[in-house]
């Protein structure tokens, strides 16, 4: 890859604010579960001791290429895997391993993957309607947009973008593909741009693309499957981070925190427990944790940015 794929490879968020709130034993096991272009993993490599040992995970094979040769020097010490986080367990049983000390979870889409056109991620860039991270995958945003129904466009466009004007859009597409097929990012974007009229129309278009791309991907999906597997994978005392980019992602995971750092889930109103439920995680960001305006002026992509971390009982 060239210099410029790597400056876009290279922006890895809150690494110091990540670092602190992960790496508790620097001789422990941890996994960098969405690797993208390995600026995480290479910051959690570089501290720990040499019985350290770090995971690599991603369903992106160009990134996992594109990480094992900027990591080469400690391939000794790294293992990567393609695949996806939400079979975690499964993934980690191929290396006989079961349990770990920390997990990363920097979720969403990379800078790379927006910024090369051929992938279909960007609004601002034409290419083929894919939006795939993992190419292997047969289903794509082209099958999205141009198979769906209105009502199950909108739906998507609503739920997984927020977008208000979810159906006027939807009914645009509709009516378009009667007499075309829709094969490229820039003919959605002027079919968008033609069903409403707003001042700052590539908001609309940030939001219904990214509701395409977390249709494409099941990306909520594999959030809820890993916040269920993440305690049954971490070592008594491991410690977890999510790097969320959008509500959607972060409410999922502050709910989630918020349910196992209880001792009790019972109705205010019984005059005793009665659930049983028993606390299993202690939150060490209450109330999550943004980038500085430092960070933010360097790389004005990490703006939307939030971590969470917990730590298992």
């Amino acid at each position: 890859m060239d210099q410029t794929t790597k400056k876009i490879f290279h922006q890895p968020v809150m690494v110091k604010e990540v670092l602190e709130l992960l790496v508790y034993d620097k001789a422990g096991t941890y996994v960098d579960a969405t690797v993208g272009g390995g600026g995480h993993s290479e910051a959690i490599i570089r501290i720990l001791e040499p019985e350290g040992r770090l995971i690599g995970i991603d369903k992106d094979e160009e990134a996992l290429k594109y990480t094992n040769e900027r990591l080469r020097n400690w391939k000794d010490r790294i293992t990567f895997i393609h695949g996806n986080f939400s079979s975690i367990k499964a993934l980690l049983k191929r290396i006989d391993i079961d349990k770990v000390n920390g997990m990363l979870f920097d979720l969403g889409v990379s800078s790379y993957q927006i910024e090369t056109p051929e992938r279909g991620f960007s609004f601002s860039k034409d290419g083929p309607l894919d939006m795939r991270m993992d190419k292997n995958q047969a289903f794509e945003a082209k099958t999205v947009i141009n198979e769906y129904n209105q009502k199950q466009l909108a739906r998507i466009f609503y739920t997984y973008g927020e977008e208000r004007f979810a159906n006027k859009i939807a009914k645009e597409i509709v009516e378009y593909r009667k007499t075309h097929l829709i094969e490229s990012t820039m003919e959605l974007v002027n079919i968008i741009k033609g069903s409403i009229k707003v001042v700052n129309i590539n908001k609309v278009l940030a939001r219904v693309f990214q509701s395409i791309r977390i249709a494409v991907n099941s990306e909520l999906e594999n959030l809820d499957n890993i916040l269920d597997e993440v305690l049954n994978t971490l070592v008594p005392g491991g410690q977890v981070c999510f790097i969320s980019y959008h509500s959607l992602e972060d409410r999922r995971v502050k709910r989630h925190f918020k349910l196992k750092s209880q001792n009790c889930i019972c109705p205010p109103s019984l005059p005793e427990c009665r659930c049983n439920h028993k606390k299993e995680i202690e939150i060490l960001t209450p109330r999550g944790i943004r980038p500085s305006k430092h960070e933010i002026e360097l790389n004005p992509k990490s703006r939307s940015a939030i971590l969470r971390a917990a730590k298992k009982i």
